[in-house]
């Protein structure tokens, strides 16, 4: 059940706790309000500013496990923080770990000091859970896929699109370090597991893969340059650089040129152009 006082009282006090700075947003000239605004917590959980006060004023509809997630993570809160927060909206918090898509606070908070510089940050099967613009840019909105196309890897296979990015003497390393990705978390996970179920798919579904899987190679690691092929500012080196969140099993891929390099100079005319990709 849901303990709208206990909900309203505890939004209140962590959207009063968090400073703009803390959360990628500009302070402004004028501001009365201690913390952040109810708007600016709305838009950073992706609702209505009318939705979210109603929730801090103990009105409106209960809350979804969504919305909630929505809330929990455009708060920045930790994951004790979420499951209470999950409990007082009426609902059983979600499953921890490798399974999960609640972002550490930490990890935000470096996210959203990258605004101009092309980060993500992915699952580790490949799902992107956050971009930022210029990311957007570089390879396309990639947390509009759903199902097990959220996985890059899944995409890889199924997808042709998938590799358009990337110049066709790659495309071989990529498909042996993806199937050696997945090999080695399906081991760990185990049967049963998320990992599992996508070996499942990719079998059925891609003979590529299958070639690939029957090799059985391990420990293919990502190379630290990466190549790409933009449609509209041509081929870039960019060095991936990565932060791991070992308890949730996330990683922060920051991607950045050498100063003074042809793939610098294209990649400040990505971010000047703002035209990202389908």
């Amino acid at each position: 059940m849901i303990d709208r006082a206990g909900l309203a009282d505890f939004l209140r006090r962590r959207r009063e706790a968090l400073q703009p700075e803390d959360v990628g947003l500009p302070r402004g000239a004028r501001r009365r309000t201690p913390g952040l605004r109810r708007e600016e917590v709305a838009a950073l959980s992706h609702m209505s500013t009318d939705f979210y006060s109603r929730i801090e004023r103990e009105r409106g509809p209960q809350p979804s496990e969504q919305m909630v997630a929505s809330i929990a993570q455009g708060l920045h809160l930790s994951l004790d923080e979420r499951d209470h927060l999950f409990r007082l909206a009426g609902h059983h918090p979600p499953t921890r770990g490798p399974a999960g898509d609640h972002v550490a606070p930490g990890m935000l908070r470096i996210f959203d000091r990258l605004a101009d510089t092309p980060a993500e940050i992915v699952t580790e099967l490949g799902e992107t859970l956050r971009q930022t613009p210029l990311s957007v840019a570089l390879v396309g909105d990639s947390r509009r896929h759903s199902g097990p196309a959220r996985s890059l890897g899944y995409r890889w296979f199924t997808d042709p699109a998938a590799r358009r990015l990337h110049p066709p003497e790659d495309h071989d390393f990529y498909s042996r370090m993806y199937a050696s990705g997945l090999r080695g978390i399906v081991t760990l996970r185990g049967p049963g597991s998320r990992a599992a179920e996508l070996l499942d798919l990719l079998l059925e579904r891609s003979e590529e893969f299958r070639e690939r899987w029957a090799e059985h190679e391990v420990g293919i690691r990502p190379r630290e340059v990466k190549r790409y092929l933009h449609p509209a500012v041509g081929e870039l080196e960019l060095s991936c650089q990565i932060v791991q969140d070992p308890f949730q099993s996330h990683s922060l891929l920051v991607y950045t040129a050498t100063p003074g390099s042809p793939s610098h100079e294209r990649l400040r005319l990505l971010a000047a152009a703002d035209v990202p990709i389908g």
